[in-house]
């Protein structure tokens, strides 16, 4: 059925389980073979882990932990990913699955990956043996995670416009970068800024689309215009600096997140340009504590715990046994004072 808000939402359905010796029988392979491959044991021919775990998806076969003696078989239990529990934008997130697997009388696991990337494939392992699904923010393309997730069903969240073998909760960013583009040209700004992230957290979505909406509109802007920055305050005031001191005639900054935009904010102010007399400024993500900033700050809004509940729906349909189309959620343009 369709819920208020447009996304198609599968109800949950029983299904008979599928058994290891059900994808061995398939795959053609011994019992202890699928083991191995489910596990990553690296015991086996990687032709044969693949053959054995493309069957094991096919056939929506999810290991037991029931049989490993670590939780009641019929309590459904979710491993969420996140880069960082600290960044004020994943609590939102986080908020959302919960209470949508409150709902469903489900429990949830959160592990952080610190923001470091090799973490996320031990976590991705490790979770995955604990749990009957994954939600994720994962940067690895599904070749890299192929091995380390199994047959657990998994959901990845904010990736990029991309397809996968795995389900997808998008944003569309290239959406909410033309909106704060936009709005900064209609109010006559030509020499803009970027502070962007580095590729790891975003596959240059941002960037590209950036320089797409300058050249439709002829700015004199190219690569120099954007400075990459830390996902932090200190990293939005360093980078603020930096675009500054390239380019002192810049009008606008847009940043790629909130806590960005906020530090740059603070630069502006010990660099004495005014905001936004001197300079305006957009930031993505709608952080609440952007309330509390003066003036408060022009952004891009997502619904945080919108995104964390479309996660459980693409669990839901996961475990009813079926792969569902990317949810897609865009951004909206909130203005504020700092335009």
């Amino acid at each position: 059925m369709e819920d208020q808000r447009g996304q198609d939402v599968l109800g949950a359905r029983t299904v008979k389980r599928v058994t290891l010796r059900d994808v061995a029988e398939v795959a053609g392979v011994s019992h202890q073979t699928v083991s191995r491959a489910i596990n990553g044991k690296g015991e086996i021919d990687p032709e044969t882990q693949r053959r054995v775990l493309d069957v094991a998806r096919q056939l929506r076969y999810r290991p037991s932990r029931y049989a490993r003696g670590l939780v009641r078989q019929e309590v459904v239990t979710v491993g969420l990913i996140v880069p960082d529990v600290v960044n004020p934008f994943f609590p939102e997130f986080m908020a959302g699955v919960f209470a949508a697997a409150d709902q469903r009388a489900w429990q949830v696991l959160v592990a952080s990956t610190e923001n470091t990337r090799p973490r996320e494939l031990a976590l991705v392992r490790s979770l995955g043996r604990q749990v009957d699904a994954l939600v994720g923010y994962l940067s690895h393309s599904d070749a890299q995670l192929e091995p380390y997730v199994g047959a657990v069903p998994l959901v990845i969240v904010d990736r990029g416009l991309d397809s996968s073998t795995y389900a997808l909760v998008q944003v569309d960013t290239s959406a909410g970068i033309r909106a704060g583009m936009q709005h900064l040209i209609d109010r006559g700004h030509s020499r803009i800024g970027m502070i962007d992230c580095a590729p790891v957290c975003d596959p240059l979505v941002r960037h590209r689309t950036f320089l797409e909406v300058a050249n439709e509109h002829a700015l004199p802007i190219d690569d120099s215009w954007r400075v990459v920055g830390e996902q932090s305050l200190d990293g939005g005031a360093a980078a603020f600096e930096a675009l500054h001191a390239a380019h002192p005639d810049l009008t606008a900054v847009f940043a790629f997140n909130d806590l960005v935009a906020i530090g740059a904010l603070q630069s502006a102010r010990r660099l004495g340009v005014r905001v936004p007399d001197d300079c305006a400024l957009v930031g993505y993500d709608g952080l609440s504590v952007t309330d509390l900033v003066d003036p408060p700050l022009t952004t891009l809004h997502l619904d945080k715990r919108r995104l964390g509940e479309l996660a459980v729906h693409q669990v839901d349909q996961l475990l009813a046994g079926e792969l569902p189309p990317p949810a897609l959620l865009t951004p909206r343009l909130n203005i504020r004072g700092t335009t």
